[in-house]
């Protein structure tokens, strides 16, 4: 590239010096040599002059009379009819000599004769000067062309760079601008694309690291049920209903999957019905009963029973999923499940008897990469997007002791919710 913008722009001012040179040339040559010309034609007019004169004083006519009117290297000759001939100075040799001839009223002739040594020598500087300009002026366009090359060709350079290095997976934008309007868009453009593949690779990132942890609970609880049956595989009542929590939690599992994708889509696009909440808890005290035997701890459920939230069941099981396990996790003894109304939500707590969430922390443990107890930090995360998503919120209303709620809204219904009754 810069090699052909050189090569341009010397040929441009290539053309140009020599339009401009040669006719220039050509004039001046001829302006010198009209000049010259006209100074013999009026030194043979001066010496004309004078010779009439004479002649008309009736005085001899010698070549010391006029020889004050001769320049250096001028011949002149006057030729008197019924005279002698009369010359000064030194008759050039060669045939390319300055002519000029003047007659008088009388019949006398003037010859004036010069050498065009002095005329070619002002011819040869002239092509000289004419010659060193259009040198001048060609290393002047050659400096420039480099200059312009270069300032052209290093942008183009840094761009490609960037190209590259948002190929080879480096997506931070350079925010450099160059001064020239195409290239500098070239540059947003690429600040622009770099900033969205740079938010696709983080919510990508983001997606893996959601799925490995979310999909970490229901792959555990189905691995425990698979166990159990295969524990009580004598057993065709136990078998058939282990089998039959064992597909709810594929189901689930399934939902989970879809749930991240769609999140990862469209965050803000629920798809939120009337469902029984009761099933929903159900189900999870039914999935988190062989993990809580094994830790020694109890889940329980209060509060009101036979409610009716909107949202969608798979996010509100995942949502309380969450939760449970993480009480199972940081928390300690007994782990309450407890359905509340408030307003036209319908709240449900998820409370232990663990030592909480450090004050320090506060709602920060629902950000991404904050934990208290040396986890990943994700869980909480990734739940109250997933709540928000589905049109609830997830809160902290108590540090110690730790209390959780999910707000659902709730469906209206004709039959009143009745209370749990009390373990």
């Amino acid at each position: 590239m810069k090699r052909r913008m050189i090569n341009s722009l010397l040929g441009v001012v290539l053309v140009v010096v020599v339009v401009f040179c040669v006719p220039l040339a050509l004039v001046e040559k001829r302006t010198i040599v009209n000049s010259a010309q006209d100074r013999v034609e009026a030194t043979a007019a001066r010496v004309l002059a004078l010779v009439e004169d004479r002649l008309a004083a009736r005085e001899p006519v010698t070549g010391d009379k006029f020889a004050n009117q001769v320049t250096d290297g001028s011949y002149v000759e006057v030729d008197i009819p019924g005279q002698a001939v009369v010359s000064t100075g030194t008759r050039p040799a060669g045939d390319h000599v300055l002519k000029a001839v003047e007659k008088g009223a009388s019949g006398e002739t003037v010859i004036v004769e010069q050498s065009r040594a002095d005329v070619d020598h002002e011819i040869a500087n002239m092509l000289l000067l004419l010659g060193v300009v259009a040198l001048l002026a060609v290393q002047a366009a050659v400096a420039l062309a480099v200059w312009q090359a270069k300032r052209l060709a290093r942008p183009l350079t840094d761009l490609a760079e960037t190209a590259e290095r948002l190929g080879s997976g480096d997506p931070r934008p350079r925010d450099r601008r160059y001064g020239v309007p195409e290239l500098d868009r070239v540059a947003e453009v690429l600040d622009l694309s770099a900033e969205r593949i740079a938010r696709m690779l983080t919510a990508e990132r983001r997606l893996a690291a959601d799925a490995s942890h979310q999909l970490r609970t229901p792959l555990t609880a189905l691995s425990m049920r698979l166990e159990e049956i295969t524990a009580v595989a004598e057993d065709p009542e136990t078998v058939k209903e282990e089998a039959t929590i064992a597909l709810q939690q594929v189901e689930r599992l399934t939902d989970v999957v879809q749930r991240l994708l769609t999140n990862q889509r469209d965050p803000r696009s629920p798809a939120a019905v009337s469902f029984d909440l009761d099933e929903v808890i159900k189900q999870q005290v039914e999935e988190w009963a062989p993990s809580l035997r094994g830790t020694g701890r109890l889940l329980e459920v209060d509060g009101l029973r036979g409610v009716a939230a909107v949202g969608t069941p798979g996010t509100v099981a995942q949502v309380l999923a969450t939760l449970i396990e993480n009480s199972l996790m940081h928390g300690a003894g007994t782990i309450v499940l407890r359905v509340r109304p408030s307003g036209t939500s319908i709240v449900v707590e998820v409370q232990d008897e663990g030592p909480g969430v450090p004050p320090e922390l506060g709602n920060r443990v629902f950000e991404r990469a904050v934990s208290g107890r040396n986890s990943t930090g994700i869980g909480l995360a990734v739940a109250r997007d997933l709540a928000e998503a589905d049109g609830g919120r997830l809160e902290l209303l108590s540090l110690r002791p730790p209390v959780f709620a999910l707000f659902l809204g709730r469906s209206h219904r004709e039959d009143p919710p009745e209370a749990a009754p009390k373990p």
